[in-house]
């Protein structure tokens, strides 16, 4: 398999669980743990996916996202899966129209339904 996919999630417990997971199942992993990070991290680790929390310090995945998809390089349209606590209406919306694949609230999914959808968005 060997795809890539870059974890970025400032919450240690949360990070650690779906890299392992990851890792098992013969995904290649690497990490942030906010947005400015991440934006770095994406264009040295070049990731197959994107996991991106929304509520993050220092940069938070929407606007993230939007500095991503703003920017011309090879990495520019990386598919990426929000994965937050945030289910409104609003921060939905937010984060489609900032140019997600997907998005996924923690609290109503769990590591199975991230796979599935990991390996839905790869192909």
């Amino acid at each position: 398999m060997n795809q890539k996919i870059l974890i970025i999630e400032d919450d240690k417990a949360i990070l650690k669980a779906y890299k392992d997971h990851l890792e098992r199942i013969g995904y290649v992993v690497d990490f942030a743990e906010n947005g400015e990070d991440g934006l770095k991290k994406i264009e040295e680790f070049k990731p197959d996916l994107v996991l991106l929390d929304i509520v993050m310090p220092k940069m938070d995945g929407i606007t993230m996202l939007k500095n991503l998809r703003a920017t011309n390089t090879e990495n520019s349209n990386v598919p990426v899966i929000f994965l937050t606590n945030l289910s409104d209406d609003k921060s939905i919306m937010e984060a489609v129209e900032s140019g997600s694949m997907s998005y996924l609230v923690k609290a109503d999914h769990d590591l199975s339904d991230v796979v599935d959808r990991i390996k839905s968005v790869l192909g």
